[in-house]
């Protein structure tokens, strides 16, 4: 088995705050991870740790057997929640700002995932619905060649076409030699793309295991042992 993340007793703290507690995960090459979890269950701080953003406050972390550095940073396109992308910017603009920003940004699968996700070249940033929006940023995002890919909240408050557009790419361009991980609380929406499902609850992993294994195990959907896990969240 290749793990590309691999995290021993990782710990963040945010002043006083515990955000992420002795996390022990790791993160097998091709497969889909759910992160899952209501808000403030550290799916994002985790997310962050791992693209390097934050440092974490105590334990280890490698990315493709490296410490995060500049070097990992290359091997992880991350989605943030946020939109990072300039509203007056063309969407042209966007995609040839990151080809210039990536080395190893696919024009090519770029362009044909924008109209496979009805998005006009022409059209300014700012002008874009809120589905169009995270279908670019999904785009932009996926059109990178990495190891890691992580989408934060990628199907949040979005109509349910720009939903089924999303969860079609993810399939479709899914590469068995990477990893990709997902932070949701829609589980219903995406469970079936799912391979291995992690719960967090407070900064500390509460549930972890394939989803299949468990969806058996506990003769249960994915949704209904979300529900009873945090049924006093």
């Amino acid at each position: 088995m290749n793990y590309l993340i691999n995290c021993i007793n990782l710990q963040k703290n945010y002043l006083k705050k515990r955000a992420l507690v002795n996390i022990n995960l790791k993160f097998q090459e091709g497969k889909i991870y759910g992160l899952l979890g209501p808000n403030g269950s550290g799916k994002t701080t985790l997310m962050k740790v791992i693209a390097d953003l934050h440092k974490q406050t105590g334990g280890e972390i490698t990315i493709c057997d490296e410490v995060p550095s500049h070097k990992t940073k290359a091997m992880v396109a991350y989605m943030p929640t946020e939109n990072y992308v300039y509203s007056w910017m063309k969407v042209k603009e966007a995609v040839n700002f990151y080809r210039d920003m990536y080395n190893d940004f696919d024009m090519k699968k770029a362009l044909e995932l924008l109209s496979f996700m009805d998005i006009d070249l022409e059209q300014k940033v700012g002008s874009l619905s809120t589905g169009q929006r995270a279908r670019l940023k999904i785009t932009l995002t996926i059109s990178r060649k990495v190891k890691i890919y992580m989408l934060d909240e990628p199907l949040n408050g979005l109509d349910p076409i720009s939903r089924a557009k999303i969860k079609e790419c993810i399939i479709d361009q899914f590469d068995e030699g990477s990893t990709m991980i997902i932070s949701t609380h829609l589980v219903d929406e995406i469970e079936q793309i799912l391979d291995e499902v992690i719960f967090l609850e407070k900064g500390e992993v509460v549930l972890q295991g394939e989803t299949e294994e468990m969806r058996i195990k506990r003769g249960q959907s994915l949704e209904e042992i979300y529900r009873e896990v945090y049924k006093h969240a």
